[in-house]
């Protein structure tokens, strides 16, 4: 299984960047996402950035992936899943036409 991870660009030359995920500093390849300036947040996977990522959004995978590991060391999640606690499941837009027209797998 492949983790996102939310990085932080410090520096970029062409397509290399080098970002933060607040611990160390990791070159990354800036193929997929196109120029970037510092401070711009990205989601990583094995040394990629493929996603731009809002502040917030890149706190809140943060948060959930320092639940898990805290889980996997015999703790608890404690609040790193809350914004999804705090609604109800959602389904993509074509799921929920057809749950809504009656549709089901069988």
């Amino acid at each position: 299984m492949c983790l996102g991870i939310p990085m932080q660009i410090v520096s970029t030359d062409g397509i290399a960047g080098r970002a933060t995920d607040g611990t160390r500093t990791h070159l990354i390849d800036l193929s997929l996402t196109g120029p970037l300036i510092p401070g711009t947040w990205v989601l990583t996977f094995l040394g990629a950035a493929r996603e731009v990522l809002d502040a917030e959004e890149a706190r809140r995978i943060a948060a959930a992936l320092d639940g898990l590991a805290a889980l996997m060391a015999g703790g608890g999640l404690g609040d790193a899943f809350a914004d999804l606690e705090a609604r109800e499941p959602t389904l993509p837009p074509h799921l929920e036409a057809a749950r809504a027209a009656g549709k089901s797998l069988a």
